[in-house]
């Protein structure tokens, strides 16, 4: 779960743009050559992003459409110029969920799609397994119902791992990958710590179970997120109302039993998926990995550090003083460096 606290002003400086890196340590030293911008922000005066802009994108504004794609009816929306990006939510969140700073910037050369995942928002839950599988499934139908062939695609939080499947599943149909916040799994994978899984299963479980969430382990989620250098510089960022005692209270498209789901898919992940790191190196599709540097407990960010080492030609960023909410930390930061890499990056045509 992320925050939507107020974002300061940053300036953003491409330290080096390099064909070869080396850094020490077993995790990266022996995975070959990646492209890298190291990112570095000063914090300054507050935000004035697009999002206060007239021209700004709010997807709420955008009208709701919806489409029949195997079993599931899925919600979704367009918008925006160019060639087609679509966007994998985190865990929890539904199509509104991304920033309109974020949206405005990649929008005015992109045609957006965003939708709700199978049983998320607008999108009913249909018959079948909740599987990455099966996600990528959908958004393959999708992609098929909308008559566009293939797309740039980035994934977030949870959605990096429906983007990879997607990928991995259907190649053909993924020109660019971008991946935030993210792993690919497997044997040289950095796991959650384990006392913060503890606090994510037992706050689903008191979810299922109608039992109300502490405003202790709503802060301890709160500050997970958002990084030890963002609440450094936003302290007010953690505090929570204390008349939010549940999950639907935060995320209402979620109901408890997609949120056990996605918890299950959490689990599933670290004890029986072999990763994807492998395959991703194969289909060397142009990618971006982008890491909060604060990242130690939803997706540890040492983990964006292997992904980028396994994936020929891959560009890093790492976003000092922000955390897994990096998304909401620092959105128009965000596509200026997307937009700058689709700029750069060709399609595989």
């Amino acid at each position: 779960m992320s925050s939507h606290s107020p974002v300061r002003k940053v300036h953003l400086v491409l330290i080096a743009v390099i064909s070869t890196l080396v850094i020490a340590g077993p995790s990266i030293s022996n995975h070959g050559y990646f492209g890298i911008i190291k990112v570095v922000y000063s914090q300054s005066e507050p935000n004035q992003t697009n999002s206060n802009s007239t021209n700004a994108v709010n997807t709420q504004d955008i009208p709701l459409k919806k489409v029949r794609v195997g079993d599931i009816d899925v919600g979704y929306k367009m918008f925006g110029k160019g060639d087609p990006i679509l966007l994998f939510n985190g865990a929890s969140d539904n199509m509104d969920a991304w920033d309109p700073s974020f949206l405005t910037g990649i929008s005015s050369n992109h045609t957006v799609i965003v939708f709700d995942q199978r049983g998320i928002g607008n999108s009913t839950v249909g018959s079948k397994p909740y599987t990455y599988p099966q996600l990528a499934n959908d958004t393959a139908g999708l992609l098929d119902a909308l008559k566009i062939p293939k797309a740039d695609v980035m994934g977030y939080s949870l959605g990096r791992h429906i983007a990879q499947a997607f990928t991995v599943s259907y190649p053909d149909k993924v020109n660019r990958l971008i991946l935030v916040a993210t792993t690919c799994g497997g044997k040289d994978a950095i796991p959650k710590p384990p006392e913060f899984k503890k606090l994510q299963s037992e706050i689903v479980n008191k979810s299922l179970n109608n039992v109300p969430i502490s405003q202790e382990e709503m802060k301890s989620l709160s500050s997970a997120s958002l990084g030890s250098g963002w609440i450094k510089l936003h302290p007010e960022s953690v505090d929570i109302p204390a008349n939010i005692t549940t999950l639907q209270q935060l995320k209402p498209g979620l109901s408890p039993e997609i949120a056990n789901k996605q918890n299950n898919l959490g689990i599933w992940e670290e004890t029986n998926w072999s990763g994807a790191c492998d395959k991703e190196g194969k289909l060397a599709k142009p990618t971006l990995v982008i890491t909060g540097s604060d990242d130690n407990n939803y997706m540890p960010h040492g983990n964006a550090l292997i992904l980028a080492g396994k994936i020929p030609g891959a560009w890093l960023v790492q976003i000092k003083d922000a955390g897994h909410a990096v998304m909401n930390q620092y959105p128009a930061e965000i596509s200026k460096i997307l937009n700058t890499f689709l700029s750069t990056t060709g399609q595989n045509r």
